[in-house]
């Protein structure tokens, strides 16, 4: 049986539970991050752990534990579930409270860490890449809340994530309130062009992705040149490769976007350089 560490505490997954006036539960009040085991290696913890506290900051939500602590927990959980290779979900909530908004009515945040597996697509599809589509539904306007915050309220994502499916492909280009690419429902977005790497900027209303930066360093490490600018819909289809990137995606080629074949069709050979430079990187 499974281990989850709730506030200190290891106990068995059936045991795990939290009070259903938490205002995690309630009102999507809380942070969280999702980081990968590789080896029975935690991979980019401080930083996993570093965005943590600047979303829970952001919301002005104090976390209970100092840095050194989660960290600490988060191995001890590794560890208690004897996970070589597996997904960490580290979550903050703002704690059991009453049924209105008030955060100062909640009581000590609540943190949970789990540990378990982790398989979003199917080892084929990365062989071979993956179709998309563009979704209707828009990244939510930076002035409500800032993309960069990892907050449990995953509403917008949710719905273009509905709108894939029932398109029958598994992710969406997000747009954001510009008409510009921002990223896809749980993915970073890349793409080459005359063999230059292209992705949104931070502005662009994107999410800071640990594996977007890790990507970023490895093609700059490579000797191909990275550029961090504004992309439209004409940037994607007229693409020579595209590929996504993420925690649980890792690094995923896209071959098909709303029907339009991108490049030749077939994961690129920047596209497939970096995604074997990360499988020797989160394993060294």
């Amino acid at each position: 049986m499974p281990q989850v560490n709730l506030n200190g505490d290891l106990v068995d997954k059936s045991a795990a539970k939290i009070s259903v006036y938490d205002h995690g539960l309630l009102y999507g009040d809380g942070v969280f991050e999702g980081i990968r085991v590789y080896s029975g290696k935690v991979f980019r913890l401080h930083e996993h752990v570093e965005r943590l506290y600047e979303s829970a900051l952001h919301l002005l939500l104090d976390i209970p534990w100092p840095r050194d602590r989660v960290i600490a927990e988060v191995l001890r959980t590794v560890e208690a579930n004897k996970k070589i290779d597996g997904y960490i979900r580290l979550v903050i909530t703002r704690g059991e409270g009453t049924l209105g908004l008030d955060p100062e009515k909640c009581g000590r945040p609540q943190v949970i860490i789990i540990v378990d597996d982790i398989s979003l697509y199917p080892p084929k599809m990365y062989d071979e890449g993956m179709e998309v589509i563009t979704s209707s539904i828009i990244r939510s306007h930076p002035n409500t809340i800032s993309p960069r915050v990892k907050s449990l309220n995953y509403l917008n994502n949710i719905l273009a994530k509905i709108e894939a499916t029932r398109a029958g492909v598994p992710e969406a280009i997000m747009l954001n309130h510009l008409g510009e690419v921002a990223e896809c429902t749980a993915d970073n977005l890349f793409l080459v062009k005359h063999g230059l790497l292209r992705t949104p900027p931070i502005s662009a209303g994107i999410l800071e992705g640990v594996t977007r930066n890790t990507v970023i360093d490895l093609a700059e490490a490579s000797g191909v040149t990275v550029q961090e600018m504004a992309l439209t819909r004409h940037d994607v289809y007229t693409a020579d490769e595209l590929f996504l990137t993420g925690t649980g995606a890792e690094i995923i080629s896209v071959v098909k976007v709303d029907g339009r074949v991108i490049g030749n069709g077939k994961p690129g050979p920047i596209s497939k350089n970096l995604r074997e430079r990360y499988q020797v990187l989160v394993r060294s």
